[in-house]
């Protein structure tokens, strides 16, 4: 054998060997998939790039890596499809068909443009959030206080509505227990919701231009994040629980839409969770 051919082979088996090596690098470490931090290789503006990063996972290395803290190993899967339900806590929802069959996974989305600002998760008119949780009277009541739905019963800081600190003792011990009581069923809600479309991963964005970065999560690791902590009134008047905070929507110039109950959170808290 010539001093060519045996070269020739020798590097053949170093490439085989290094993609090897590779190959099995793609795999999730654990079962427990969690990616945080991650330096994007372009930015994100809105959820349908993130879409058709999805759609283009072979050659989009932003999506390998995604697809891979989900627990699948690149070398199984068959196909991508990814696609933008309308109005669902899944903003991208993206199938995907394996060797072993096809699943489809719910990711709710929250593009921020600085590590300072606030995200709404959820909003809703206080009807609908009585009957989802089944509220008591009490609670509903002082609810009603809060957004504007019943005018003020005594002074406020506010002409059309009262801050939760300016109700009644009892009126204000009935929320919060209600709340602590409820916890674990209303944040789950907030972020993941139910059904069809409902959303088993959070991904958040940062929009920055010369370094864009976002962060991987379960629905579950993001409760447990946001949701723990003190449920306790702010010196506001609005409610906080754990790093979720509730208050009266505002704005709308007065309008009606005003009224709405919306949760907030800063999203990029998520990128130093443990």
């Amino acid at each position: 054998m010539t001093k060519f051919n045996t070269r020739k082979i020798l590097f053949v088996l170093i490439v085989a060997f290094a993609m090897f090596v590779a190959g099995s690098a793609q795999a999730p470490k654990t079962a427990k998939a969690e990616v945080g931090s991650q330096t994007a290789k372009n930015g994100f503006k809105n959820e349908d790039e993130i879409r058709d990063k999805f759609n283009n996972w072979k050659t989009d290395e932003d999506a390998r890596v995604w697809l891979v803290a989900m627990n699948y190993k690149l070398s199984e899967i068959e196909s991508v499809s990814a696609t933008k339900p309308h109005g669902e806590k899944a903003d991208v929802e993206v199938r995907v068909k394996t060797k072993s069959g096809e699943r489809k996974e719910g990711i709710s989305i929250k593009l921020v443009s600085n590590t300072n600002g606030f995200n709404q998760i959820d909003k809703r008119w206080l009807a609908h959030y009585v009957k989802m949780w089944k509220m008591p009277a009490d609670v509903e009541a002082a609810l009603k206080l809060f957004v504007g739905e019943t005018p003020p019963n005594k002074t406020s800081r506010a002409d059309n509505r009262m801050f939760l600190n300016e109700l009644e003792p009892q009126a204000q011990k009935a929320v919060i227990d209600f709340f602590t009581a409820n916890r674990e069923t209303i944040v789950s809600d907030l972020f993941s919701g139910d059904g069809a479309h409902a959303a088993g991963w959070v991904m958040v964005a940062l929009k920055s231009a010369d370094k864009p970065r976002w962060v991987l999560r379960t629905d579950a690791d993001t409760i447990k994040f946001f949701g723990d902590g003190k449920i306790e009134l702010t010196r506001n008047g609005n409610l906080k629980i754990g790093r979720i905070t509730m208050q009266r929507k505002g704005g709308d110039g007065g309008r009606e839409t005003a009224k709405m109950l919306q949760f907030k959170i800063n999203p990029a808290l998520l990128f130093d969770a443990k």
